[in-house]
Order: structure tokens, then C-alpha cells, then sequence
């Protein structure tokens, strides 16, 4: 079986307070999206951008394409798939709102990134939690990358 091709991540630091709280977190954001195209075998060469922002500008994102107007840990905009493309999407993470989350559940920010690194790249790869059954799948997806990486169970479970 031939190895899959390293993804192109194009990580994109629009709040510097990133590298305050997390000085690895162009790694961290790396090793999470490649964990996931291994784990499902994604053998095609794709790029992906990450954006590495603040609450205020995931509000503003959350607001435009969501229709919810809060800002939100994780965003994730899968681009159409065309032949000849390697786009695979883009994916956007809100600092405030991670901190806060790893604060209050009791996490490092890198694992909490970690795991919203994997949880935005599966969204970019069609996978979703709708439904009870969509979540399940996705959820167990995330717990088995994760614990390949050594990172406990996100869900508690």
C-alpha cells in the first residue's frame, strides 16, 4: 500500500495571542489534520488552510454562514470536490473561545486544539453529527485518532 502524500497545511495566525497561549500550535493544528487523512486512508495529495483567529472574527463567520451570531471553537468550510483540485477546505479556530473550553473542562489547550484540529478536518472529509447516529460515528472516529496520538478521551466516555 503507498503511503499517503504529506497535506499541504497553509496555517494562517490573524491573532498573535495564539502563540501566546500555545507557542506550538502550527504543530499541534499539523499533526492533528494529517492524523485524520491517515486514519481514513486519504490517499490523494490535498492542502488545506487554517485560519487561527480571534472570537470576535469567528462570530463574525459563525454569523455569516451559520446564522448564529456567538462565536464558536471550530469552523469548517469543505470546498467542492473537482477533479484535478486538491482543496480539500478550511478550517477556523477561535482562540477565547478554546481557552475558555480547555479551562472549563479541564484540559490542556493543546489537547483541547488537538482535538478540534481532528474534529474540523473529519467536517472537511463529509463527516458530521445531525443525527444521534452521525455523531456516534464521528465521535468514535475522533476518540480513536486521539488515542493513537495519546490523548484522552475528549467525551468523557
Amino acid at each position: 500500500m503507498e503511503p499517503a502524500s504529506e497535506p499541504l497545511i497553509d496555517i494562517e495566525i490573524e491573532e498573535e495571542g495564539w502563540l501566546d497561549a500555545l507557542p506550538d500550535v502550527q504543530v499541534v493544528v499539523q499533526t492533528g489534520i494529517s492524523a485524520v487523512l491517515a486514519a481514513v486512508e486519504f490517499k490523494d495529495q490535498v492542502d488545506v488552510v487554517v485560519l487561527l483567529c480571534d472570537d470576535a472574527e469567528m462570530k463574525s463567520l459563525n454569523k455569516e454562514y451559520r446564522q448564529k451570531n456567538a462565536p464558536t471553537n471550530v469552523l469548517s468550510f469543505p470546498a467542492p470536490r473537482m477533479p484535478g483540485i486538491a482543496h480539500l477546505g478550511d478550517i477556523a479556530l477561535g482562540l477565547e473561545t478554546c481557552v475558555r473550553e480547555a479551562e472549563e473542562q479541564k484540559k490542556t489547550l493543546k489537547n483541547h486544539v488537538l482535538h478540534l484540529s481532528i474534529h474540523g478536518a473529519l467536517h472537511l472529509l463529509g463527516y458530521d453529527h445531525m443525527n444521534d447516529e452521525e455523531a456516534e460515528e464521528m465521535e468514535n472516529l475522533e476518540r480513536d485518532i486521539l488515542k493513537r496520538l495519546n490523548v484522552a478521551d475528549p467525551y468523557g466516555t
